[in-house]
C-alpha cells in the first residue's frame, strides 16, 4: 500500500463570459415575444404568460453574477437560446477532450510531470457528449499517455468520486500516477427558457494529478488523508436525455430531456446530509472540525454552502475558510469544488487540514480530507 498525494491541479476557463444582465436581456426578449405571440391564448386562460427575470433576482437566489461559456452568441440569441457547438469530424479532438487537455497540461506542469509519468486517465463529469469511445481514452491519446482510461458519471460529485477511484489505484500499486479530469459543458443541458434555472450553469474543466507520495516532487502537494462517499436515490435533480429517447418519440423535446430540479427540496435534503457526512468523516479520522483551515465546497448555490459550513462550525465561515468562485463561474457541476481548490490553496501553510466536498444529483456526496505537505 502506497501513500497518495494530489500533486497538481489545473483549470481550463472558456474565453467567453455572460453577465446576469446580458442573460436577462436575452431571456426577457424571449418572454416578451412569447407573450405577444400567445396573447389571445393567454387572455383565454389556455396558456400561462411567462414572467420576466432580473439580475438582482438571480444574484439573490444563487450568488451568481456571471458565467463562462463555450459559446455565447447561441445562448444569447432569443430565437435559439442554446449554445452553438458545431459537430466535429471523428478525426478532430472533441470539445470535451479539448477542454480536458487544457486543464490537464496545467495540472501536469504544477505536478512537475509529463505524459510519460501518468499511467491512467479518468474523465469524471456530469455531461459526457457521447457513450463511446470513452472521452478518457481520447484524452489519453491526445496527451500521449500509456496505460488505461475510463469515463465515470456521478453528476456534480464526479470529481470527488474520481479522486477516490484514482487514489485507490495508486494506493494498490496499479498506477504510479493518475490524471483525473472534469470537463463540463453544463450549458448544453440547460433550458435557457426556464426562469427558475436559466442562470444556474457555466462551462469549465478541471484536472487533478494523484500520485504516489514517495515519488512526488511538486511543491504543491496535499496528502490524501481519507475519502468518503455517499449516494441516496432522488428524482429531485434529473436529466432524462439519452439514446433510448429515440425509442419513445412521445418524449422527444420534453422539458425533462434537459436539466430539471426541485430546488427547495434539494436545499432541504442535501445541506444536512453534506454537513453530517463531512462531520462524521472528520471524526472517523480523529480530526476536529475546528482543525479544518479550508472548505472547498461544490459551487452550486451560495446559501447552500453557507448553511453547510455554519452547521459544521457553529458560526458563519469567513471567505478564507470557504472560498467562493460561484459568483464568476456559476455552477460548473463536478468542476466547481476543484476550481475553488485550484485557486485557493497556495496560501495555506504546511500541515493545514482541508476538506474538498461535492454534492449533487443522485443524490451523491463526496468528502476528501487533505493535508498540505
Amino acid at each position: 500500500m502506497h501513500n497518495v498525494v494530489i500533486s497538481g491541479t489545473g483549470l481550463y476557463t472558456p474565453a467567453n463570459s455572460i453577465s446576469n444582465e446580458e442573460l436577462v436581456q436575452s431571456f426577457n426578449t424571449y418572454v416578451a415575444q412569447f407573450n405577444a405571440d400567445n396573447a389571445d391564448a393567454i387572455e383565454r386562460g389556455e396558456v400561462e404568460a411567462l414572467t420576466e427575470s432580473n439580475a438582482a433576482f438571480i444574484e439573490k437566489a444563487s450568488g451568481i453574477k456571471s458565467r463562462f461559456v463555450m459559446d455565447k452568441d447561441g445562448i444569447l440569441d432569443p430565437q435559439r437560446m442554446t449554445p452553438r457547438l458545431p459537430e466535429r469530424s471523428n478525426d478532430e479532438w472533441s470539445v470535451l477532450c479539448e477542454m480536458a487537455v487544457g486543464a490537464a497540461k496545467q495540472a501536469l506542469e504544477r505536478a512537475g510531470r509529463t505524459a510519460a509519468d501518468i499511467d491512467g486517465v479518468i474523465v469524471a463529469c456530469s455531461n459526457l457528449q457521447r457513450p463511446y469511445p470513452a472521452i478518457a481514452i481520447e484524452v489519453q491519446e491526445a496527451l500521449g499517455i500509456e496505460g488505461f482510461g475510463f469515463d465515470m458519471n456521478v453528476a456534480c460529485s464526479s470529481a470527488t468520486f474520481g479522486i477516490q477511484a484514482a487514489a485507490n489505484s495508486v494506493q494498490l500499486g496499479q498506477a504510479r500516477a493518475i490524471l483525473m479530469v472534469n470537463p463540463e459543458v453544463c450549458t448544453g443541458h440547460l433550458n435557457f427558457r426556464d426562469r427558475d434555472s436559466h442562470f444556474i450553469f457555466g462551462d469549465a474543466a478541471t484536472a487533478v494529478i494523484i500520485e504516489r507520495a514517495d515519488q512526488a516532487t511538486s511543491p504543491y502537494q496535499f496528502d490524501v488523508v481519507s475519502t468518503k462517499l455517499l449516494t441516496k436515490f432522488s428524482n429531485n435533480i434529473r436529466n432524462n436525455f439519452g439514446f433510448l429517447n429515440r425509442a419513445a418519440e412521445e418524449g422527444v423535446g420534453s422539458r425533462d430531456k434537459l436539466f430539471v430540479q426541485e430546488g427547495r427540496k434539494v436545499f432541504r435534503d442535501v445541506c444536512p446530509m453534506v454537513a453530517e457526512l463531512i462531520g462524521a468523516h472528520l471524526e472517523e479520522n480523529q480530526l476536529n472540525v475546528g482543525e479544518v483551515k479550508r472548505f472547498w465546497l461544490h459551487q452550486a448555490n451560495l446559501s447552500m454552502n453557507q448553511l453547510i459550513v455554519r452547521k459544521l462550525l457553529g458560526r458563519e465561515a469567513t471567505e478564507e475558510e470557504a472560498p467562493v468562485i460561484l459568483d464568476r463561474y456559476a455552477n460548473t457541476s463536478s468542476a466547481g469544488s476543484v476550481i475553488s481548490f485550484h485557486m485557493y490553496q497556495d496560501d495555506l501553510p504546511s500541515g493545514s487540514v482541508a476538506v474538498l466536498s461535492s454534492f449533487g444529483a443522485g443524490y451523491s456526496i463526496g468528502s476528501v480530507i487533505l493535508r498540505k505537505r
